[in-house]
């Protein structure tokens, strides 16, 4: 499409375009009252932290959207933002990521093939120190609390317990922006939407115009967590060779049949079907040869059903990314720009120190030395296998529980299981299961996993569940279990690690490889690898309805 089609686009295609394959608008009448005028201005912000990554491509694929619907599109590099969240990117390399961002975003809209001549680009720090804003930025801290501050930023600011005061700076300054860079819109991903709404409550008070807001959905990663640059392999770099994306997505989340989580899926919806509008499948003749998807919902339907394998799935998404970065490796190829990549980016280089040589005494003659005495290695611990007997997992009774106060998705409750103190824990269930039945229900939780903060409140267990796309069941300890209560599988009895640490860069976490393999069963009971969990003496752990379904 070019730029001159777009201008002949109706109000309602306009709108159309903009706002497909969101999560949430806000402001949706706002939009349409503008298009019915003239061109809307949107801007999308980015913190120049760590490398840009292959998910680029989902922001990216939507700013094509608004760039083929005509719209003015600014992108911000927040690099005072960078500063701000937890010193992610040093004062010393902010310039240099600044450039190393414009080359590899300009270089995505370009193997995109979409019309660059309404896109600008601007620094944060280019308006964010001028006196105006930071007269601004002095107003709005007199009329918000640090409650609100702290509210705003929890899903995208770092919390800790000793957080540095930037975290709150850092939503009235994203706020600001939408005056400072006069747009009609800004755009962000969903987990940002307590800042938009905190602008849009708290810009009127400074006399400025309250903003729309469009989100995308959050995507999952290749291992079927959230697409991050501290997880290697769940993401690729937009200078990943061939060889290198083959070896990731060989590691990827694609069990058969299974949509959920579904790391490669996912991408093809909101990367590769919002780029080129279609998706070819790639496989032998002898499995029915390739096949060209108009619609993702087509192919979504076809991988549950099982006919499409994962192997060509993957496959086939390695040959569209590798066709999607080919442009921008050629890019990156030059020397300038591997110039600009080590100066953005610099490698620290671990130089070996030799140790000065140990001047000797001369001993007395007649003396003999005494001879080195070698010192044995300390064996390794051996590797404990990666099976349930590692989850610790027990009866729990909930005797509280309430809406979490800072996200309105999440229950915060209070469970008894044996110990000297009631467990914390935060729950994803309020969507699924309704407050009244939470109170004082039998559960099950997984106790060992590290403690982790969810909207800047510790979680101490996580509650077992059957899942779906649609439905969410707790699991059912059997009548007679009481609060203390050890879960366990026949044939894989064994000491359970004192605590499950999250994946890392170079390992999955031990519940993480079990998980593929906690299902329910035909009889609704809770499984591992067929074989059924239970309290010993008292039978099993079931769900109410769920059969055949994954347990999260």
């Amino acid at each position: 499409m070019t730029q001159g089609a777009a201008v002949e686009l109706s109000v309602d295609e306009k709108y159309n375009l903009i706002s497909r394959n969101l999560e949430e608008v806000v402001g949706e009448n706002e939009i349409k009252a503008v298009l019915a005028e003239r061109s809307v201005k949107i801007y999308w912000g980015t913190a120049t932290t760590g490398k840009p990554h292959i998910a680029y491509f989902v922001p990216m694929s939507k700013i094509a959207d608004f760039l083929r619907a005509g719209c003015e599109v600014q992108i911000l590099f927040a690099d005072l933002h960078a500063c701000l969240d937890n010193m992610k990117a040093p004062w010393e390399l902010i310039n240099y990521r600044v450039e190393y961002y414009r080359e590899c975003i300009t270089g995505m809209l370009e193997s995109i093939g979409v019309p660059l001549d309404k896109l600008s680009f601007v620094k944060g720090t280019d308006y964010q120190l001028s006196k105006e804003y930071t007269l601004d930025a002095y107003k709005l801290s007199t009329i918000v609390t640090e409650k609100d501050a702290k509210k705003a930023g929890a899903e995208v600011v770092k919390q800790s317990d000793s957080a540095p005061l930037s975290g709150l700076i850092y939503p009235g300054l994203q706020a600001l922006d939408e005056e400072y860079l006069k747009v009609d819109v800004q755009f962000g991903g969903v987990d940002q939407r307590k800042i938009f709404m905190y602008a849009r409550e708290n810009l009127p008070k400074l006399g400025y115009a309250k903003r729309s807001h469009l989100m995308n959905p959050m995507v999952p990663g290749l291992t079927g967590t959230k697409m991050s640059s501290s997880e290697a392999d769940s993401k690729i770099d937009l200078l990943d060779a061939p060889s290198a994306i083959k070896k990731k997505l060989k590691k990827a989340f694609c069990e058969e049949g299974n949509i959920e989580n579904n790391g490669p899926l996912s991408f093809t919806k909101h990367v590769l079907f919002g780029c080129h509008g279609q998706f070819e499948v790639l496989r032998k003749e002898e499995w029915g040869g390739n096949k060209i998807y108009k619609e993702f919902q087509e192919l979504e339907d076809d991988f549950k059903n099982k006919e499409v394998h994962p192997g060509d799935l993957k496959n086939s998404v390695g040959a569209a990314i590798d066709r999607l970065l080919a442009p921008i490796i050629k890019k990156f190829e030059s020397e300038e720009l591997k110039k600009l990549a080590e100066s953005a980016y610099p490698v620290e280089k671990v130089t070996k120190v030799k140790k000065e040589k140990k001047k000797h005494n001369i001993r007395p003659e007649g003396v003999e030395a005494k001879p080195k005495q070698k010192q044995q290695a300390k064996p390794a611990e051996p590797e404990k296998p990666a099976d349930i007997s590692r989850l610790q997992m027990k009866v729990g009774k909930i005797i509280k529980c309430e809406k979490h106060p800072d996200a309105d998705a999440l229950y915060l409750e209070e469970i008894e299981c044996g110990e000297e103190k009631p467990r914390q824990v935060i729950s994803g269930l309020v969507k699924f299961v309704p407050l009244e039945e939470m109170q004082n229900r039998m559960v099950v939780i997984l106790c060992n996993l590290k403690p982790a903060k969810m909207r800047g409140i510790l979680s101490e267990a996580m509650v077992m569940c059957a899942s779906t796309a649609d439905k969410v069941e707790i699991l059912s300890p059997p009548e007679g279990a009481v609060p203390g209560d050890l879960v366990t599988v026949a044939g894989f009895e064994g000491e359970p690690d004192a605590i499950i640490k999250p994946s890392s860069k170079n390992k999955v976490s031990a519940f993480e490889q079990v998980a593929p393999d906690l299902k329910t069963n035909d009889a609704l009971e809770a499984t591992y690898k067929g074989v059924t969990w239970e309290v010993k003496g008292k039978g099993a752990i079931k769900a109410q309805s769920l059969q055949n379904v994954q347990i999260k």
